[in-house]
């Protein structure tokens, strides 16, 4: 009795052919690195404002997809940190529901005294740190640091 051994319907695949991968478009190197090193504090940054994991979340994916769009542009501008930064503050910020105008709302325009408290006392980050994050120096993001310390917190 011979046993025969049928292949699958198909078409031939020939040995050492590789099979055909669908291709991903390429993501620049560094643009890759950046949401890498800022995607964590980002999500922290987030979660203060938006307490669903999920909303922050999403919020800070639509923030870098944001970045992607804009990023031949952010590379060249003086300060992409700062560019990119801005676009997160304003992606949060779209997101959180109307209130009463004395309800906390993250500022819109340059890292505000209250975002660089939060990234220090809530998300745990030092002052290089934050001035990485936000675009912006060290003495500078210190001294801020201090002056937010005599303020009040707005709810955050």
């Amino acid at each position: 009795m011979t046993t025969r051994h049928t292949r699958p319907a198909g078409p031939p695949e020939e040995q050492g052919t590789p099979r055909a991968v669908p291709l991903q478009p390429a993501v620049p190197v560094e643009y890759a690195a950046f949401c890498e090193l800022h995607r964590p504090r980002y999500l922290s940054y987030a979660r203060v404002w938006l307490p669903d994991a999920e909303e922050a979340a999403d919020s800070v994916q639509e923030a870098f997809c944001e970045v992607a769009v804009h990023w031949r542009e952010l590379l060249v501008s003086r300060n992409p940190a700062a560019e990119a930064w801005h676009i997160l503050r304003n992606t949060v910020a779209a997101r959180l529901p109307a209130e009463p105008s004395g309800a906390p709302r993250p500022p819109t325009s340059g890292p505000a005294d209250e975002d660089l408290a939060i990234l220090h006392y809530v998300v745990g980050l030092a002052a290089p740190e934050i001035a990485d994050v936000v675009g912006s120096d060290t003495a500078n993001v210190a001294g801020r640091l201090r002056r937010a310390l005599l303020q009040e917190p707005a709810g955050w």
